[in-house]
């Protein structure tokens, strides 16, 4: 088979169906192809937000809602000025899809279901007479005399532009390299803290509201909602530290300590606390009595971590068992010895150099004609819908470049 397009898209993902519908849509006389080397794509689209597909994050102001990226933060200030969450609740609300807010700021559809923007993106891409190759899988990307050819396994296609829209692809990073760009090794960039520790055994499902979580020895901090989870902790508070230390945290080879406080009080705050709470509830058992909004199966396990009997009333706990017990509460250890993936959401960081791209286009410096979208570059974010709205960023603002 050989084929001559204007644009060839590789990845059927969503940042290539968007850019794809959004260049047919503004310049029908355009011939565009995505291909897509799974049997079905949008899997991603699919799996995010727990089936329900987290569109994007209610945050309007792009120099907030850079602060969600550890790669990538300055790069897309002034791409968020041309197309962020605003742009893309519009767009989704213009093909007859609704979003809505949940108290964390996700935004979903709201029939909570990924389906409907998978059959968005099908449904856009056949009006618009976009061309979809399944099964298909890359060989090379050659240029010559101003047309890329791709090679794949059916033949090969002639485009005068090229769009990557991969994702973490190794074989595409290495397509890249060959044609002089530099890719920066990627490492896991949203997992969880595997743990082994007494303290959080045998409770999973526990969720403390508000922490503040350090990674010892290091800047690295974070805070947010904690889960005790049935290999150690995630949530938002741990989600962050693992974005925001991607590098830091491969270095180490994911075996370092972390230092949870779990009522965000000093520990000498704590200690005065606690001695008010002895005096209030003197006849009261320390252990059954949860103090702070910490759930009481927590609370029990710190309790039990600090010394103090299961029986012993707060009227009979002396010094050294009250800062034992607020040491537990404001600076407890936890050894961290490995990590395990988000969910079915793997995000990398890694990736293209951001050096060698134009944020204004998202076009090669190296390579004119090609174009990158969504995470095939080192861009990553925190979870949240972040992830998304860099590829509809991105993704729109090659369209809208490639249509001028």
């Amino acid at each position: 088979m050989s084929k001559k397009k204007d644009i060839v898209i590789i990845g059927g993902g969503a940042a290539g169906f968007f850019a794809a519908i959004n260049i047919a849509t503004h310049n029908p006389s355009l011939s565009v192809i995505i291909l897509e080397r799974g049997k079905t794509g949008l899997q991603k689209v699919k799996v995010s937000g727990g089936g329900r597909c987290n569109v994007t994050h209610a945050e309007f102001i792009p120099s907030e809602l850079i602060e969600n990226y550890p790669r990538g933060k300055k790069e897309l200030l002034g791409p968020f000025h041309t197309f962020m969450t605003g742009d893309t609740i519009a767009w989704f609300e213009e093909r007859g899809i609704e979003l809505k807010i949940e108290e964390d700021g996700r935004m979903f559809p709201i029939t909570d279901n990924s389906q409907t923007i998978i059959d968005c993106f099908l449904s856009e891409a056949k009006k618009n007479n976009v061309e979809v190759l399944y099964n298909t899988s890359v060989k090379d990307i050659s240029l010559s005399e101003e047309t890329f050819r791709v090679s794949i396994n059916q033949g090969e296609i002639f485009a005068d532009k090229v769009i990557v829209a991969t994702g973490s692809n190794p074989k595409i990073w290495k397509l890249l390299e060959n044609l002089g760009h530099s890719i920066v090794n990627p490492v896991p960039s949203l997992f969880t803290f595997d743990i082994n520790d007494e303290r959080i055994a045998e409770i999973p499902g526990v969720v403390v509201k508000d922490v503040s979580v350090q990674v010892v020895d290091t800047d690295l901090h974070s805070e947010g909602p904690l889960l005790i989870t049935h290999v150690g902790m995630s949530a938002p508070a741990i989600l962050k530290l693992s974005a925001f230390g991607a590098v830091e945290l491969a270095e180490c080879n994911y075996k370092f300590r972390i230092e949870v406080n779990f009522i965000k009080l000093s520990f000498e705050d704590a200690v005065n606390e606690l001695k008010s709470i002895k005096s209030t509830l003197a006849r009261k058992t320390v252990y059954k009595f949860p103090q702070f909004e910490i759930p009481r199966r927590l609370w029990q396990k710190l309790v039990l971590a600090a010394s103090i009997d299961d029986q012993k009333r707060w009227a009979d706990i002396n010094k050294e068992e009250i800062e034992s017990l607020a040491n537990q509460l404001t600076k407890a250890i936890f050894q961290v010895h490995g990590k395990s993936t988000f969910k079915e959401e793997f995000v990398t960081a890694g990736g293209v150099d951001l050096k060698e791209i134009n944020f204004k286009t998202f076009e090669s410096k190296i390579v004119p004609k090609l174009y990158f979208a969504g995470e095939v570059i080192n861009v990553d974010a925190v979870t949240g819908g972040f992830n998304f709205q860099n590829a509809w960023t991105s993704a729109y603002i090659v369209a809208q470049h490639i249509t001028l």
